[in-house]
């Protein structure tokens, strides 16, 4: 059974940094493309950032610059590091891990950047 396991969210105060962690079990990530998304209360859930099975990283408009996905397929973990936070950061961050058809979720860690 594949697992997705998120860890490292929190409450920071603007412009602070947080690193997600996205643990697998039941597969090995580095077969799949992992994505990060998140969604915001209210808002539809939006890409963040991705790293294919080359370890090549994407990000969207809004992260580029200040967010960095890696992979570290010895703990077969995908990390999210988010730099100068914002209050518009605000949201669950959920991991996403694709391969042909397959695609898995894990549960979300919530992420709030305030004052």
């Amino acid at each position: 059974q594949v697992q997705l396991a998120e860890s490292g969210g929190g409450t920071v105060q603007p412009g602070g940094s947080l690193r997600l962690s996205c643990a697998a079990s039941g597969t090995t990530l580095s077969i799949h493309h992992t994505n990060w998304y998140r969604q915001a209360p209210g808002k539809q859930r939006e890409w963040v950032a991705g790293i294919t099975t080359d370890g090549n990283g994407g990000y969207s408009d809004s992260a580029k610059g200040r967010f960095t996905i890696s992979r570290d397929d010895a703990k077969n973990t995908v990390y999210l590091q988010m730099n100068n936070l914002k209050p518009e950061d605000t949201a669950v961050y959920s991991c996403n891990a694709r391969r042909n058809f397959l695609s898995y979720w894990g549960q979300g860690t919530q992420v709030t950047v305030s004052t």
